[in-house]
């Protein structure tokens, strides 16, 4: 299925990430990283599967050295097939940018070059250039899901994918329950097809997640570290009528707060953080959007408020409930009350 966006002049195809074929020049874009990811990995394995000799390379752009691409575009002694995947090329130097618009005007032969640009102006040039045509190229956008019933028919496509029936009450189930990250809401698919036999319904989605402390968890510190304290409140409300316990709560809070001050000032692209930190890519670029706003002395004063409701949660306070709340506030303004 073509994809265009209003307002864009271009003279190649725009595909969406699951109609993506191999060419000579891949342009990767928009926001959505999941959607992204598939969409790289769905050329290295049509690409594997026509040639299982398929000689894979990684670049940073980011952190380009002059070269690099010519050197590994050149013929190979054994003339396989090559696949080079390029990272952050909104965060590209001059020398990619220069010598990769070198590198369309002639794409090396049995060679797929992918460029992954996230969004900004950076590279502007490369990217109307290949708009053009130079290179013979070919775009997949990956905007962000923001609708609800676009991430509803991502969610069915996934069950679709995956040879199992889902009714559509319980496709809204799973959205409502992992709305505000599109990686979290497909895990939970591939879960629930894990774990349960036969036809998915309302009533196993219930039965699955919402009796789950820790989905509800995430949901509340979700909503908290967005800034939405009202939101989040309310949602703690609920899962404590629920029955949920106060101890994951915390702990769930706790995960996400130390995956942002791991990456709080880190450098790099996110797969090369992510190999450094023991993390996902789509952990390392959430904990990034989620780290927008903060200050190192906010995320100080929630790690502080963090362990005080820790502790206050385990016996060492009266009101467990008063010690979520505050932190919740204090997160929820990220860090400045």
């Amino acid at each position: 299925m073509a994809v265009r966006s209003a307002g864009t002049k271009t003279a190649i195809p725009q595909l969406a990430w699951h109609s993506v074929t191999p060419a000579p020049v891949i342009l990767v874009t928009g926001p959505e990283t999941l959607l992204a990811e598939r969409a790289v990995r769905a050329v290295r394995e049509q690409l594997r599967e026509a040639d299982p000799a398929l000689e894979v390379s990684d670049i940073d752009a980011g952190q380009y050295a002059p070269g690099e691409l010519l050197t590994l575009a050149s013929p190979s002694l054994f003339a396989e097939p090559r696949l080079i995947r390029v990272s952050q090329v909104e965060k590209a130097t001059d020398a990619f940018l220069e010598e990769t618009l070198a590198y369309l005007a002639s794409p090396a032969d049995d060679t797929v070059l992918v460029l992954r640009h996230g969004g900004g102006v950076r590279g502007k040039k490369l990217l109307d250039a290949i708009r053009a045509g130079s290179g013979g190229g070919v775009e997949v956008v990956c905007a962000e899901l923001k609708r609800e019933g676009d991430k509803i028919d991502f969610a069915a496509a996934e069950f679709r994918a995956a040879k199992r029936k889902a009714t559509p009450g319980a496709v809204r189930a799973l959205v409502s329950a992992f709305t505000d990250d599109l990686a979290e809401l497909a895990a939970a698919v591939r879960q629930l097809v894990s774990d349960t036999d036969g036809e998915i319904t309302e009533q196993v989605v219930d039965r699955y997640y919402e009796g789950r402390s820790e989905v509800t968890a995430f949901a509340v510190a979700d909503a908290a570290i967005a800034g939405r304290a009202g939101e989040a409140l309310g949602l703690l409300r609920h899962a404590l009528a629920s029955g949920s316990d106060p101890v994951p709560m915390v702990a769930a809070f706790a995960m996400k707060v130390r995956t942002m001050a791991k990456l709080a000032g880190a450098r790099g692209s996110s797969n090369d953080l992510a190999r450094q930190f023991g993390l996902q890519s789509w952990q390392v670029d959430r904990a990034r959007r989620d780290l927008q706003g903060w200050t190192d002395e906010g995320l100080a004063r929630a790690i502080e408020s963090l362990a005080a409701a820790d502790a206050q949660v385990k016996g060492g306070g009266r009101d467990p409930v008063y010690s979520l709340e505050r932190m919740i506030t204090v997160i929820a303004s990220r860090g400045t009350v």
